[in-house]
């Protein structure tokens, strides 16, 4: 992807999660057993081989990453206070308004009382997390800076440490949630602050002892190296959750609406908002992108540990997953194909 077009590979994504998403849950239904593993191995609620997966597709990025970009990104604050304002200020309120609309007033004939409750939760556990790993691949796609990427991201997870717990406990309405912090902590260091600490010490190597060249060759692998793990996260995710997908088809169908709708409308603010303040393309698409993804990772976790595993709450954010990375590689072809109109 060096010379700023997609390959082959990337242009038809789309295809290949739709595909690797049949295949996971394909897994889950049929090869129980293999899941059954994975999931044993996990530290915090986080899962080891879906962090080493995650870890394939954040690394590229992280290579890429001149600390000299990270120190301008702090002199350029638009898009920082577009992605702070969207994800804090909006987002949460909105993904609750959405939920409220759908899930226990449209849809409330065809939605147990109870249920609705809990799917109300797992949507406002999506929604009040912002991306924090998977907004590296489409910033990547969509050739966002990826100096400004990071700050974006990291400042967000500080935001998180702070913001989360008050912001969903107001919005359900209820007290003495306990956040895993430990799940929190340890995603940060995982996705963020390791893999960029290695990040700048292999780009040091590569560049003093093999040349500028070399490392912009090793750069177009390691494009291919995240859209692959791209898709062996997703086979695994929907390993994990087959069954659950698979028995409750409908309800799919119903929860997915509120969350479809809330991606498109976060990343129009927030694109649209980026344009008037005539940013950078480049800033602009991993602003836009921070706010309308969601730290699913967190939300699952979060609502596993609260309300179990088999509770309406994991569902819906099993089905935040489900939604989020065909309609995100949607947002990054709209992105792509608008480069023009900015500066």
């Amino acid at each position: 992807m060096g010379d700023g077009k997609l390959g082959y590979f990337e242009k038809y994504l789309t295809l290949w999660v739709i595909l690797c998403i049949i295949i996971g849950i394909f897994i889950g239904k049929f090869l129980p057993a293999f899941p059954e593993f994975l999931s044993t191995l996990e530290y915090a609620h986080v899962s080891i081989p879906v962090a080493v997966l995650i870890w394939l597709m954040i690394f590229p990025m992280m290579v890429k990453v001149d600390f000299t970009s990270i120190v301008n990104a702090t002199k350029k604050p638009k898009g920082l206070i577009i992605t702070w304002v969207v994800n804090w200020i909006i987002k949460p309120f909105t993904m609750y308004i959405f939920a409220v609309l759908f899930l226990t007033i449209i849809f409330s004939n065809f939605i147990d009382i109870g249920l609705q409750k809990q799917y109300l939760a797992g949507a406002i556990f999506l929604g009040a997390a912002p991306c924090t790993a998977m907004v590296f691949v489409w910033s990547h796609l969509s050739r966002g800076d990826p100096g400004y990427t990071v700050v974006q991201v990291a400042t967000n997870d500080l935001i998180i440490l702070f913001a989360y717990v008050p912001i969903v406990t107001l919005l359900l309405g209820i007290s003495g949630l306990v956040l895993p912090y430990d799940t929190l902590v340890l995603s940060v260091v995982l996705f963020v602050v390791i893999p960029l600490i290695l990040g700048y010490v292999t780009r040091k190597i590569i560049i003093n002892r093999r040349g500028v060249k070399a490392f912009d060759h090793l750069l177009d692998v390691f494009g291919k190296i995240t859209s692959v793990g791209l898709l062996l996260t997703l086979i695994i995710l929907f390993s994990f959750q087959g069954n659950i997908i698979l028995t409750n088809p409908f309800h799919i169908i119903l929860i997915a609406i509120p969350l479809v709708i809330q991606t498109y409308l976060i990343f129009s603010i927030a694109y649209g908002w980026a344009f008037l303040w005539k940013l950078p393309h480049k800033i602009a698409a991993p602003a836009s992108m921070i706010g309308a993804s969601n730290f699913f990772e967190l939300a699952v976790a979060i609502a596993i540990s609260i309300y179990g595993l088999n509770s309406g709450a994991a569902l819906a954010t099993v089905v935040g997953v489900l939604v989020e990375v065909p309609v995100m590689l949607s947002l990054v072809g709209i992105v792509n194909k608008t480069r023009n109109k900015f500066i």
